[in-house]
């Protein structure tokens, strides 16, 4: 499985990728929407995991940008503002099923992975 993972905290991206790969997941990272399109425009992922609110160009849009690409590709939303309640609120108009509050445990990230994986069979 490829993952695509865009934060504009690079300690955070960064920390998370190299997590992954002692789980044996590989994964790229990228710290602003801009560069994480490059990254797609070179490479398949299966899977990435946006941040909701960064410069110039949130998850959102990113994740609309990337699909008209990739129709295929799954997503989980990252926020570090409000509540889950408040995120869930947010984001059910724009189709975002799967979502994790920041601070991210990696443990609750890969358990939203695997569930993603289990609807693709």
């Amino acid at each position: 499985m490829q993952i695509l993972l865009v934060d504009d905290e690079e300690e955070l991206v960064s920390t998370i990728a190299e997590r992954l790969s002692y789980r044996g997941i590989e994964a790229d990272w990228a710290t602003s929407g801009e560069e994480a399109l490059k990254l797609v425009n070179n490479k398949k992922y299966d899977l990435a995991v946006l941040d909701i609110k960064m410069p110039k160009m949130g998850g959102l849009k990113l994740k609309k940008l990337i699909n008209k690409k990739c129709p295929d590709m799954k997503f989980i939303f990252l926020t570090g503002h409000g509540s889950e309640e408040d995120f869930k609120e947010g984001t059910t108009e724009a189709g975002v099923d799967y979502y994790l509050v920041k601070p991210v445990k990696i443990e609750a990230l890969m358990e939203k992975m695997k569930t993603i994986l289990k609807q693709e069979r």
